[in-house]
């Protein structure tokens, strides 16, 4: 019979200690993006099955992801789903993907995957609406939240901490010298802009900088649906705090047609670190946000929720690390 493997196992093999393994397959802070990457890919090599896991899942995942948070030229959820579809097929799970229209999740409409498919749990990614995410979870218990978190909901999340991200941004552009300085994100939209509009807000009280309220700017309805083009006010501060790369990429597209230069007249941050923030002209300055990462405890998370449906809830965050680009100018 085979031996079963066991945390101590695995921290030998990456000599460190049997909590920091524990910590790290458990998706807790205190271990480093690195050292996790590599606890986790010597337990998986090892054949290291976690007691808190089911031995066979029985079914599978379904994966939700609103229409209005794709784009058809790569997003940071594409990624994210990409990353899930991995980690759920090393365990030998099969993911269910279905897109939810506006229309359908306005009408309440439940996804096709919760009937013939013997789904056993759902990653929602993206943002669904309150009402909708309430009904889903009468019929579908075993539900996580994937980059957001609702106010009244009792479900799983893993959010990236978007506050942080936010306020590392808005004092990085304060360090190089900008005082007006605007935020670009319609705020109500969704959780994580939010938050991230409240670390630019802290950032800027901490510093006594002045926030005009024309500074303030909407990139998408409150449905999230994105504009084609950004509407500018006619006096523009001197650099911008976008709530994600692809929001900054229309920024400095619209402010070139202005024939306002970036990062020469204004400076423009993101947030996620995709593919669009390396091409843009010039590239973006962002807050990396490890896609891997978060799937690794989102597939840890739902499986132990489907083990011991009884667990307690959690919000579990991931710190994004900024990533310093050609956006941003330097001013005295």
């Amino acid at each position: 019979m085979k031996k079963k493997v066991t945390l101590t196992d695995i921290a030998k093999a990456c000599n460190t200690s049997n909590v920091t393994i524990s910590k790290a397959l458990s998706g807790k802070s205190g271990v480093s993006d690195e050292l996790r990457a590599k606890i986790i890919a010597t337990a998986e090599e090892l054949g290291y099955v976690s007691p808190k896991l089911p031995a066979s899942l029985g079914g599978n995942i379904g994966i939700l992801i609103p229409e209005k948070f794709i784009n058809p030229n790569g997003s940071f959820y594409w990624a994210l789903y990409n990353n899930l579809v991995q980690r759920f097929k090393r365990k030998n799970i099969s993911c269910i993907q279905e897109n939810i229209t506006t229309e359908e999740e306005d009408a309440l409409e439940m996804p096709k995957l919760l009937t013939g498919h013997n789904t056993v749990g759902i990653i929602s990614l993206g943002q669904l609406n309150t009402e909708y995410i309430k009904k889903l979870m009468g019929l579908k218990p075993n539900i996580l939240l994937l980059d957001y978190y609702l106010s009244g909901i009792d479900a799983d999340c893993i959010v990236t901490n978007g506050f942080l991200g936010g306020y590392k941004l808005t004092q990085y552009l304060i360090s190089e010298g900008h005082t007006e300085i605007g935020f670009v994100g319609t705020r109500l939209a969704t959780s994580s802009i939010f938050d991230r509009y409240m670390g630019y807000m802290k950032a800027m009280m901490e510093n006594r900088l002045m926030i005009k309220d024309e500074w303030i700017i909407d990139d998408r309805e409150p449905d999230n649906e994105l504009f084609q083009h950004i509407t500018f006010p006619e006096k523009l501060p001197t650099a911008l705090v976008c709530n994600c790369d692809e929001t900054a990429f229309k920024v400095i597209r619209d402010l070139k047609t202005r024939g306002v230069s970036v990062p020469e007249d204004v400076s423009v941050v993101g947030y996620d670190n995709y593919l669009i923030s390396e091409i843009c002209d010039p590239p973006i300055t962002t807050i990396n946000v490890d896609a891997g990462e978060m799937a690794d405890l989102a597939v840890s998370t739902i499986l132990e929720r489907i083990s011991d449906p009884k667990l307690p809830t959690r919000i579990q965050t991931i710190d994004g690390k900024p990533v310093y680009k050609g956006s941003v100018k330097k001013i005295n």
